[in-house]
């Protein structure tokens, strides 16, 4: 299987989709936080190994539990994963913290900002 072949796509949106359910409704482990989004997945084409991109809304710390809570139930996750799909080998995850959510916010509002700064000097030129 290719690396961006249609099966190796299917897969990766049916990997992403299960991993997503299984650490949003079977994760028992308090470090994991309620908001964790699993962005990406990237299941290399021999279907060994998993790259697991998760977006956590919270601090830092935050952040690092729940990865902390994560790595600790991979194996847990890995066989609930063989459980409910039908593949071959079931991939080792690694899972790695993506923020390109929390950057994406921040860009957002540092564009809010300027919109509102450039507005507010319009209103003061137009009193002049």
């Amino acid at each position: 299987m290719r690396k961006n072949s249609v099966k190796n796509t299917r897969v990766n949106t049916e990997v992403q989709r299960v991993l997503a359910e299984i650490i949003r409704g079977e994760i028992k482990d308090p470090r994991v936080g309620k908001l964790v989004s699993v962005v990406c997945v990237e299941v290399a084409p021999d279907l060994k190994s998993c790259k697991a991109y998760i977006s956590v809304l919270g601090d830092e710390h935050v952040r690092k539990n729940t990865l902390l809570g994560l790595n600790s139930a991979a194996g847990y996750i890995r066989h609930e994963l063989a459980s409910k799909l039908n593949l071959r080998n079931t991939p080792e995850i690694t899972f790695v913290m993506d923020q390109s959510i929390e950057y994406g916010v921040n860009m957002s509002h540092m564009i809010d900002q300027v919109i509102q700064a450039d507005n507010e000097k319009r209103v003061t030129d137009h009193q002049e």
